[in-house]
């Protein structure tokens, strides 16, 4: 059956000499690998430009339901960005979370609310012009409600843990070593109410950034099977004072 749909790019793998396979996720197929022939001419080497890691495209593919792989017949660019590209910082953010996110959605079903944050979250961080040191740490808490592991952040009292693997706020320490405590587990729902829109108000230090992505890749890993540790990790770390 041939299929069109917006498509996301993760990850892309050279195949041969002449071909790559692309992960993506779709806004109607969710997750899906397609090989893509590549002609061996200036038009290959512009086709190619189409599969960087986050590219927003339409594609129109043949869906093979027992394939693994899915055979790409057209693509095009949705939407082009404008600043990822050439800025340094966007553009290890955007590196950094499409390796998130090609372990984050593995085995995702058909999730149109998914890809579509995925999309207007990348939209908005080519078009800002704010400071966007927070923007990757936005993007993953609020992941989360839509691949079905969203915190419970209503019952806090003051004094209270955070169990990371029940994700609930608990009045006594759990017995295993994954929960919060203190200062951490307080600031956590303050944390949860970052918007993009707002992300800049909150002044993180670099130290305090990177404690706040470690708890959350470690949130992901023990809600995901097989999260592994991300080597796109120490690039984001040296990001922003």
């Amino acid at each position: 059956m041939l299929m069109k749909t917006r498509g996301i790019v993760l990850r892309t793998l050279k195949y041969g000499e002449r071909q790559l396979i692309a992960d993506l996720l779709t806004e109607q197929a969710g997750r899906i690998s397609c090989i893509v022939n590549m002609p061996k001419t200036a038009r290959g080497r512009n086709r190619k430009q189409l599969y960087q890691p986050m590219m927003l495209l339409d594609i129109e593919f043949d869906l093979r339901p027992t394939a693994q792989l899915q055979r790409i017949r057209d693509v095009r660019i949705d939407t082009p960005y404008s600043s990822i590209p050439f800025d340094p910082y966007k553009l290890s953010i955007t590196l950094f979370l499409s390796e998130f996110l090609l372990h984050a959605t593995r085995g995702e079903q058909q999730n149109a609310a998914l890809y579509q944050y995925v999309a207007a979250s990348m939209q908005w961080l080519d078009m800002t012009t704010r400071p966007a040191a927070n923007f990757h740490l936005v993007f993953i808490m609020r992941l989360a409600q839509f691949i079905g592991f969203t915190p419970n952040l209503d019952d806090y009292h003051e004094g209270d843990f955070f169990d990371l693997r029940s994700a609930t706020f608990t009045s006594s320490a759990p017995l295993h070593n994954d929960f919060l405590r203190g200062e951490e587990a307080m600031q956590l729902r303050q944390l949860m109410r970052m918007r993009y829109e707002t992300m800049h108000l909150f002044r993180l230090s670099r130290e305090q950034r990177n404690r706040i992505l470690e708890l959350l890749l470690v949130y992901y890993s023990l809600h995901l099977p097989a999260f592994p540790e991300l080597h796109s990790l120490s690039v984001v770390q040296e990001l922003f004072a």
